[in-house]
């Protein structure tokens, strides 16, 4: 962490934290289903730092986030007037110095002015988020060679909500659709999404925008394909006769979200880069802005952590939004980051033994028996039963080896009686 970073985050604890309101577009839902903490547990628990449970605190902006849709800006006409002149927003966008062009005109003005005046709290609440996100994200941009200004699509995208789902199933910060973000490795499991992690969805995005780009050799073509796809592009490129036509050549042939799309990038870049000039400061910072990892080899529940050492919940759960059942699916020689408050993980290290030792606890519907007196053994890797006739749970549970009460817990079954032919069941494996 800079010293930049540092000073950054002792100038907005002095903010106010301002809220956004638009269109929704996620709430999630948390699995709660594992054992609570015992009241002796919850006293043992060590005394918190006041800065970890003020950020504990502000963890509900990061889960029910509502996003601000640039599509509402582009049909609004009763926005402030403005008394800046285009002189001046053309050379503020062009002392930017970006590698993207800051294409000034009457669509990004509104924009702008729509920004600065009626969403400043949208913008004051992107830039507390932004001291958390953007040094990651300007991090991979920098060793993938693309230009800095990028970091604002997720702006765009997500509102920088890590957790974020649109109505088509678009996931995470950078808005990956199932089969896009999968074709750049992410892994998207039962218990595990990531393309809600922070890290390696910025390196999977970073790879497509650099794709992209490679393909359109202009970066507001490759930011409009990101949007809408390369073959709404494409077509849209078809119906102009000019030989090097740029967005603002195809922008009437473009679907209206991406008619929005590029004008609203300019102009985010534009209020972060000017907000001062507007009377907008940052909203406090929602995370930890020093944090570390710890790699997890086996299978945990971070409520292990959060009952031994005391880091809360909401905290482990933001920092690591990709576990999609507080489940660190370690198995099998494989190994995944947790990201850690820098204050927690000497802690950690310091009771690691501890914390694995309540496997038995929070994990036991993950738990085979234990045979001949040896230690039990983690069932993860899954497969679907689709139940046919003549079958009951008693008889699918002694196939696969497991208990009833595990495949009700696994199918969220209330009755074991009740299950019908062609149901699809979800079984874990050892």
């Amino acid at each position: 962490m800079t010293l930049r970073h540092l000073l950054a985050l002792f100038c907005t604890a002095l903010a106010t934290s301002l809220a956004v309101a638009q269109e929704p577009i996620l709430i999630p839902e948390e699995n709660d289903t594992n054992p609570e903490m015992s009241l002796d547990e919850e006293l043992s628990m060590p005394r918190l730092d006041s800065m970890l449970i003020a950020w504990s605190q502000r963890q509900s902006e990061l889960v029910s986030e509502k996003l601000l849709n640039p599509l509402i800006l582009a049909d609004t006409i009763d926005l402030p007037a403005s008394d800046i002149p285009d002189s001046v927003y053309i050379e503020r966008l062009k002392a930017i110095g970006s590698a993207i062009p800051m294409s000034y005109n009457e669509v990004v003005r509104k924009y702008i002015i729509s920004y600065t005046t009626r969403h400043r709290n949208h913008i004051s609440t992107i830039l507390g988020r932004s001291l958390y996100y953007f040094p990651l994200f300007e991090a991979e941009l920098d060793a993938q060679g693309l230009p800095l200004e990028l970091r604002m699509l997720p702006v765009i995208e997500s509102s920088l909500v890590p957790k974020a789902r649109s109505k088509v199933g678009a996931s995470g910060l950078w808005q990956f659709m199932y089969g896009t973000g999968t074709g750049y490795g992410l892994e998207v499991t039962s218990f595990i999404d990531q393309r809600f992690d922070p890290t390696l969805s910025t390196k999977a995005a970073c790879r497509h925008l650099k794709y992209l780009y490679d393909v359109y050799g202009d970066w507001e073509l490759a930011l409009a394909a990101y949007n809408c796809g390369a073959g709404k592009v494409n077509k849209a490129l078809r119906r102009v006769e000019k030989k090097d036509a740029g967005f603002w050549d195809i922008y009437p042939y473009l679907p209206s979200e991406t008619r929005g799309y590029v004008p609203a990038f300019i102009a985010t870049t534009y209020a972060y880069h000017y907000h001062s000039l507007h009377g907008i400061e940052p909203a406090e910072a929602p995370l930890p802005l020093v944090t570390d990892t710890v790699h997890i080899d086996r299978i945990m529940h971070l409520k292990q952590i959060t009952s031994t050492i005391g880091t809360p919940m909401e905290v482990l759960r933001a920092l690591n939004p990709q576990f999609k059942q507080d489940i660190v699916p370690a198995v099998r020689g494989r190994a995944y980051d947790l990201v850690l408050p820098l204050s927690e993980v000497g802690k950690f290290l310091d009771h690691e033994a501890e914390i694995m030792g309540k496997d038995t606890i929070y994990l036991a519907e993950y738990m085979s028996p234990r045979k001949n007196g040896e230690m039990p053994t983690f069932v993860i890797d899954s497969k679907i039963h689709k139940v046919k006739s003549g079958e009951n749970l008693s008889l699918i549970a002694k196939k696969y080896g497991v208990t009833v009460k595990q495949i009700c817990k696994w199918n969220n079954i209330k009755d074991a009686s009740k299950i019908r032919v062609g149901q699809k069941l979800e079984i874990f494996l050892k």
